[in-house]
């Protein structure tokens, strides 16, 4: 068994309004069942999810936040503008986006972007990844499947991995549930993160700095899914997020 990542090299700098389902096409050839995994910067510079940190005017909420972390209000207010829930403060803020991703800073990015700018994520990342997959498999005539993904840290971990944030054509969650182990004993709770782990996999080749890939094809691993799938399938019920219970917690505390 095995599996090749394959770097899409030479993509050039994306702005708004490339296409970049053609940009991709043309500098490599897809095979059937491919799974494009995009790196969510350049979907959203695409998209136009640039903004300039001089133009925001911070609200009420984001001056209070302001005055307590002595962080930029205008960099509060766009991470607020792009979160449902905010869960920690400082020393960063722990939110979840209007999307239902958890994440640190609702993804607005500073990183890879002209100075005095901001990079939001995709609004609707699984919408992205569609519209992305649909003209992908128009272009080549190969049944494909596309993760975006983006880079986020682990709660009990040091370091950053890729985590797919928005998917195409592909189930986010493996369930082992009822399979048996080696022993013979039945699998009750065992679900595999596949989304995840493949935009883990990918990120060892798209890197973080100057030089970095930000479109991988994962080609070996049959994950095709003919149907409608979104990334929130991956998301723990509410009822179910203990975590979340109790950083709700400790901030009705403060």
């Amino acid at each position: 068994m095995k599996f090749e990542a394959i770097a899409v090299e030479k993509i050039p700098l994306i702005h708004k309004g490339d296409d970049l389902p053609s940009i991709i096409c043309e500098r490599i050839e897809l095979q059937d069942r491919d799974i494009i995994v995009i790196a969510s910067t350049i979907v959203a510079k695409t998209e136009g999810e640039i903004f300039r940190l001089e133009d925001i005017i911070p609200e009420e909420q984001a001056l209070e936040i302001a005055a307590r972390t002595g962080k930029d209000a205008r960099f509060i207010q766009a991470v607020l503008a792009r979160s449902r829930e905010v869960f920690v403060e400082a020393p960063f803020m722990l939110v979840t986006t209007l999307a239902g991703h958890t994440c640190v800073n609702a993804g607005v990015d500073e990183s890879n972007i002209e100075h005095g700018f901001l990079l939001y994520p995709p609004e609707n990342s699984d919408a992205s990844a569609s519209k992305l997959g649909n003209e992908l498999e128009r272009i080549s005539g190969k049944k494909l499947s596309v993760i975006v993904t983006d880079t986020n840290g682990r709660a009990f971990k040091i370091g950053q991995t890729g985590v797919a944030i928005g998917i195409f054509k592909i189930k986010p969650i493996k369930r082992w549930i009822g399979e048996k182990d080696l022993f013979g004993k039945t699998l009750e709770i065992t679900e595999e993160a596949i989304a995840d782990e493949l935009a883990g996999a990918a990120n060892l080749l798209m890197g973080e700095g100057a030089g970095g890939i930000p479109v991988v094809i994962i080609r070996g691993l049959d994950y095709y899914f003919e149907g409608n799938t979104s990334i929130k399938e991956s998301y723990r019920p509410e009822d179910m997020d203990v975590l979340k219970k109790g950083l709700r917690c400790l901030r009705n505390k403060r």
